[in-house]
């Protein structure tokens, strides 16, 4: 089971967060976002706010993001609210961070599809690159969590790395993946074995001319059958 994460202190959270603003392109985006929802309803957009104030904070720290109480308070100032309406949102969804983390959060999914695919191969290729659990390596490059199913079961075993999933993994598919990105690339998301979406591992069995386009299967489907000769 992965450590509690260190909040760190107050007092040094308020002296770097305590003045934080929305930027001029976030803003406009706020009131985008606002205006989805009637105006007794603005708590309707915490979650996108939410999300939003991380990402600004992640491009200010050159990490994934995370959220301050003070960001926090912000957005419950912004729609409205008390603070504990927005704290109750940022507690419950594992999207949101609240401590820091690097600049790529590695959440490996450890639950029993991907366990059984071999998530332990994964997690051992993480550990061998310095990771562990709960904890950002020193370099401040990654953030290890193992979390619960991510939805990818068909391609397992996978990781979420801030945005986007890798999938079909193994221990050096991880190890590609992981230095790939030390190394300031950007790996393709997705099976790292080359199947599109979640096909079968050989490539689709069945609706094969739906592979590259849309295919209208009508008139195979509602061809009568032959007739049957009768038994003379």
């Amino acid at each position: 089971m992965a450590e509690a994460k260190q909040i760190p202190d107050e007092a040094e959270v308020r002296a770097r967060w305590g003045d934080f603003a929305w930027t001029a392109d976030n803003a406009e985006q706020v009131k985008a976002v606002l205006a989805r929802y009637p105006a007794d309803r603005a708590q309707s957009g915490s979650l996108p706010l939410l999300d939003l104030a991380q990402r600004q904070v992640g491009a200010e720290t050159q990490t994934q993001g995370w959220l301050p109480v003070p960001v926090i308070e912000y957005v419950a100032r912004a729609i409205g609210v008390a603070y504990m309406r927005v704290y109750e949102v940022a507690t419950f969804y594992t999207m949101f961070n609240l401590a820091p983390v690097g600049r790529y959060h590695v959440q490996v999914c450890g639950t029993t599809p991907c366990m059984l695919a071999g998530s332990d191969d994964v997690l051992a290729a993480c550990k061998n690159r310095g990771m562990v659990k709960g904890r950002t390596t020193p370099d401040g490059l990654f953030t290890l969590t193992e979390v619960e199913c991510l939805g990818t079961c068909a391609n397992a075993p996978m990781v979420q790395i801030n945005d986007d999933n890798y999938e079909d993994l193994d221990y050096d598919r991880t190890i590609a993946v992981l230095e790939a990105l030390a190394n300031g690339e950007k790996p393709n998301p997705g099976s790292t074995i080359g199947r599109r979406d979640s096909c079968p591992a050989g490539g689709p069995t069945t609706l094969r001319e739906m592979v590259d386009a849309n295919h209208d299967y009508r008139d195979q489907w509602n061809k009568p059958e032959p007739a049957k000769a009768e038994a003379s």
